[in-house]
């Protein structure tokens, strides 16, 4: 089942073209890298398709239904969750803290998460998620505390405590040490073979190249090249994009 698509997608900052008629999906299951240079669109179509920014020009469909300039939180609950370049935490709560907040507060206030209100399932999800990601011994310590790495785990944990259908990874490995790479790459894969489909956005080679079902590459906002793995590394004009050959 081809769970998102995006047709024709524009986006304008000024008489700057961010995103300039763009084509992609992922189907329903598959690891899906999205690779290009600085300012190539990558962040900017995950905060069209999440609801933070609005589209000037054409549509976003998931699970067949357009979503296309629909509320974040709208979006959210129809199953779709991120995480962020630079992470978003907040570093004087727990760890713990930091997961709670971020699940989905329909029937409660924001507060209740730290009166211990919330539903027992999501704290025992909440725990389940930072043994996962390495991060149960330290639930307590103030999020501040924890390495970059870390961070980045956290900030899995946090996405993944909503249950989404589909993930969308930006940069999850951007300036993390190797050892911490390969636990997060470990944790992209389990998280998609255990049922959850994933659109990536990375900067190392090595890891898209080495997870991903298929890739898009993206120029100034266009999409250049797309396919499988070893069809996009020789591709011309990835070539000429990142090497100038």
């Amino acid at each position: 089942m081809r769970l998102l698509e995006a047709q024709k997608v524009v986006k304008e900052f000024g008489g700057i073209t961010a995103l300039n008629h763009l084509d992609l999906h992922v189907e329903e299951g598959e690891v899906v890298g999205l690779i290009g240079p600085n300012g190539s669109g990558k962040t900017t179509f995950f905060n069209c398709l999440t609801g933070f920014y609005k589209v000037d020009g054409g549509d976003l469909f998931f699970k067949g239904e357009k979503i296309t300039n629909e509320p974040t939180h709208a979006i959210i609950q129809n199953g779709i969750s991120r995480t962020f370049q630079l992470n978003r935490i907040f570093p004087n709560l727990t760890v713990l803290q930091n997961v709670l907040l971020g699940q989905n507060h329909q029937r409660e206030g924001i507060l209740q998460p730290f009166l211990r209100r919330s539903e027992e399932k999501v704290v025992e999800r909440s725990l389940e998620l930072l043994h996962f990601v390495n991060l149960f011994d330290k639930r307590k310590d103030l999020a501040g505390s924890l390495s970059y790495g870390q961070q980045k785990l956290l900030d899995l944990a946090i996405a993944l405590v909503k249950e989404p259908e589909l993930l969308l990874l930006d940069e999850p490995t951007a300036g993390v040490n190797p050892t911490l790479i390969n636990d997060i790459v470990d944790r992209i894969l389990q998280i998609n073979r255990q049922g959850t489909t994933i659109l990536l956005s990375e900067h190392n080679m090595d890891v898209i190249m080495n997870i991903s079902q298929r890739i898009y590459v993206l120029s100034f906002g266009e999409k250049i090249a797309e396919g499988k793995p070893e069809a996009v590394r020789e591709d011309p004009n990835v070539l000429e994009v990142y090497f100038g050959k």
